[in-house]
């Protein structure tokens, strides 16, 4: 079972989808970011099930339409372990760190 690590600006990045959940006043944002980290705990034992991207990073698709969003990380399976870089709503334009 691979571990999981969240790099510590993944921490903004919900701030961010809660401020914007806030803004449009979406019920219960809790339950959101309750389906982002049970999304992100399949990688626990699928590391590699989201979609290649760039410099050997993928993006997991969570959820569709307004409940979706993208993760990006890097799976490094001589550690098994999946380093969770960022987290945007699908909508964005793109992530605000890449590497």
């Amino acid at each position: 079972m691979a571990r999981i690590e969240l790099a510590p600006e993944v921490a903004d990045d919900f701030e961010r989808i809660l401020e914007h959940l806030a803004r449009y006043e979406v019920r219960q944002p809790a339950q959101r970011l309750h389906e982002i980290i049970a999304a992100i705990d399949v990688l626990e034992t699928n590391p590699l099930i989201g979609r290649p991207v760039e410099n050997g990073k993928r993006e997991l698709v969570i959820g569709r339409r307004s409940h979706g969003y993208l993760a990006l990380y890097r799976y490094i399976a001589e550690i098994d372990t999946v380093f969770v870089l960022a987290i945007r709503s699908q909508r964005e334009a793109g992530y605000a760190r890449m590497d």
